[in-house]
């Protein structure tokens, strides 16, 4: 069984279609614990009362980020771990909202994977909707990647794509990408755990039939 250990910031919608996913369709993981940024972080809540392990690292009451990087690293490593020195399989980003340093990735390298919510190598960064509406897109969407130290950038395992309608703003395009977020993200961990996955140089390849792609249906 793969250990899954899943960071939040806030209500963690992300992780509670991955735990949901994880759960229905049996995958040979389970999840080990979620750790948030936020001690408020809504998504905790969800997951104790499902007895997830859980635990609040306030981001704030550490003196810079590499302090908190390595409470967090021993956050993971202590409730992921197996016991004997071995941390968990796969560290999960699901909305969580700290850039993390290079030290850090380099220490779950291969095994760190987040969801951003545009299309990569486009918008990386922060408000990635209003700048692809901005842009003129007729596409947004969400891409799952491999985590390297460059922020929102590292090999793409799968992406999802939904239109850009007219009249929206910000907020209901982040909807619709969310719900296509919820698709694609537990799709890829479950490649993942399963062992579909073969990374070549910085290209993710599938290694059986399912695409690694998903278009949203059109609205109308």
């Amino acid at each position: 069984m793969k250990r899954l250990v899943i960071l939040i910031s806030g209500r963690g919608s992300n992780m509670q279609a991955i735990a949901e996913a994880c759960a229905r369709e049996r995958w040979p993981a389970r999840i080990a614990a979620v750790i948030a940024s936020r001690p408020g972080a809504a998504g905790l809540a969800w997951a104790e009362a499902r007895g997830i392990p859980t635990r609040a690292l306030d981001h704030r009451a550490h003196a810079d980020r590499a302090v908190f990087d390595a409470e967090l690293a021993r956050s993971i490593d202590e409730l992921g771990g197996d016991g004997q020195g071995h941390g968990p399989d796969l560290v999960v980003l699901a909305g969580f909202m700290r850039i993390l340093g290079a030290d850090f990735v380099r220490r779950y390298a291969g095994r760190l994977i987040n969801i951003h919510p545009s299309l990569l190598p486009s918008f990386a960064g922060l408000h990635t909707h209003q700048r692809a509406i901005d842009a003129g897109c007729v596409l947004a969407g969400a891409t799952v990647h491999l985590v390297t130290p460059e922020l929102d950038h590292g090999p793409i395992v799968a992406q999802a794509a939904v239109p850009v309608l007219p009249g929206d703003d910000a907020a209901s395009l982040s909807d619709r990408v969310l719900g296509a977020e919820h698709l694609i993200y537990p799709r890829a961990l479950r490649w993942w755990v399963e062992g579909q996955l073969e990374v070549q140089g910085l290209r993710v390849r599938h290694i059986g039939s399912e695409p690694q792609w998903l278009i949203a249906p059109q609205v109308e």
